[in-house]
């Protein structure tokens, strides 16, 4: 018994560390919540179903090709049965000329059963629509890439957010820990004669705001985890880490010729060329409905009647019955609605070729706006850079001076701001890089190979 309970003890232990096991932090790089967005993330998902759905409509525009094949059956009650007003002479050579009598030919009980098969032979409407239907989900599809881009795009913006965000963090918290060790020196001298009150003060309004701002940045730290887990359809509360380093980062060259680029690697160009097949099949439809159509029909079944309900299941009274033929159906006059469609189409065909050129000019743009913001940001972090190393230099020369009895504190606090200034100018500029190279990826539409 008592090896039973160790043994079921041993199981819950173990569930629950399995448990705890997967509910533990996910370490992932840049692709790896790139790979881990395109699954989860919600607008993802929904695109997905878009294409399912598109793929449905094809097989419901196919089935109006295939034998629509139905039973009908019904028993029906007469409890009034229909009747008719007939010339009596018909029936008696002696009435009245005039005279009318009513007769029924309807027994109280009737009922049916009978097969009915319809079968399209020529619609030019339906081979169109066969075509459209594919092709709408040739849109769907690439709906569903644009969709993947978008998250992407986000994602990566998102992951070096908080790949910035935590360099500048950890600098933050070694600039507290320098101006925490400068103002407990500063207070020894000051205790020794060696120092002003009032240096003791400048360095305590420093340290204090630096407390702040490394308190804040903590929790931005946190609020810009949140949103890439967000972008990538991850639960708030998973807790993550970045695998990635901003050092290993590899940057465009913002001169590169992309000479082998293609308007339609672009989804929007690609989604513009499907719309325009949409739009010529559209005139398509509208041109084949002045063709006739043709369906081939068979009908069998049986029928009966009675005036007694106990007779109305005996097999000796249902009658059979049968047809088969064709169906032809000839358009002369709709009082011109197919040729004012037809004019409407040709419009919005004109509109589309217009939309072309508009698109060309629009990425040609996108493209030199992205490679100029791309070589102005990486000109403006390299400057940036320089400047946080000299001012550091500038502040561990002013910190040694003012150490040495040779220097002010005031220039001890001044080179600092100046040095924290820099330290953010610089991260705010590699951000601005970050982004930079994402777009000019997005705009030679190479995001998501």
């Amino acid at each position: 018994m008592k090896f039973k309970i160790s043994l079921v003890i041993g199981f819950v232990l173990l569930t629950i560390s399995a448990i705890a096991q997967e509910e533990g932090p996910k370490s992932l790089s840049l692709q790896e919540c790139i790979d881990y967005a395109l699954t989860n993330n919600q607008s993802v998902v929904n695109a997905a179903y878009e294409k399912e759905i598109a793929q449905t409509q094809v097989g419901e525009t196919l089935s109006r090709g295939l034998p629509q094949v139905n039973v009908d059956a019904g028993i029906n009650y007469n409890f009034e049965p229909q009747k008719s007003l007939l010339d009596a002479s018909n029936f008696d050579p002696s009435a009245p000329e005039g005279q009318e009598i009513e007769l029924s030919f309807q027994q109280k009980y009737d009922g049916n059963l009978g097969l009915s098969v319809r079968q399209l032979i020529f619609d030019g409407s339906f081979f169109v629509g066969l075509q459209a239907s594919k092709t709408y989900k040739e849109l769907s599809t690439k709906e569903h890439i644009k969709t993947q881009i978008d998250v992407v795009e986000a994602v990566s913006k998102a992951y070096y957010n908080v790949l910035v965000t935590e360099e500048r963090f950890e600098l933050l918290k070694v600039n507290y820990g320098r101006l925490d060790s400068l103002l407990n020196d500063t207070r020894a001298m000051y205790e020794n004669g060696f120092a002003e009150k009032i240096d003791v003060s400048r360095l305590k309004v420093q340290h204090n705001n630096l407390q702040v701002q490394v308190d804040n940045t903590q929790k931005l730290l946190v609020i810009n985890r949140d949103l890439l887990k967000f972008q990538m359809g991850m639960p708030i509360t998973q807790e993550l880490l970045l695998t990635d380093q901003l050092e290993e980062v590899a940057f465009t060259d913002p001169t590169f010729e992309n000479e082998d680029f293609n308007y339609t690697e672009r989804i929007e160009y690609s989604q513009l060329q499907t719309n325009m097949a949409l739009a010529n099949l559209d005139l398509k439809n509208n041109r084949v409905q002045y063709i006739p159509t043709l369906y081939a029909n068979f009908n069998y079944g049986y029928n009966t009647q009675t005036g007694q309900s106990s007779e109305l299941f005996k097999s000796n009274r249902w009658l059979n019955y049968g047809n088969t033929g064709l169906s032809l159906n000839i358009p002369l006059f709709d009082g011109f609605l197919k040729s004012s469609r037809i004019q409407k189409n040709k419009i919005q065909i004109r509109q589309i070729e217009k939309s072309f050129e508009q698109m060309e000019n629009t990425i040609d743009l996108q493209i030199n706006q992205a490679k100029v913001n791309m070589a102005n940001s990486l000109e403006q972090m390299k400057a940036q850079r320089e400047n946080m190393e000299l001012a550091e230099e500038i502040y561990n020369v002013t910190k040694i001076k003012y150490q040495e009895g040779v220097g002010s504190n005031l220039e001890v606090v001044e080179a600092d701001a100046d040095y924290k200034e820099a330290q953010t100018n610089y991260y705010n500029a590699l951000y601005d890089a970050l982004v930079a190279k994402v777009e000019l990826d997005k705009a030679y539409g190479v995001l998501l190979k």
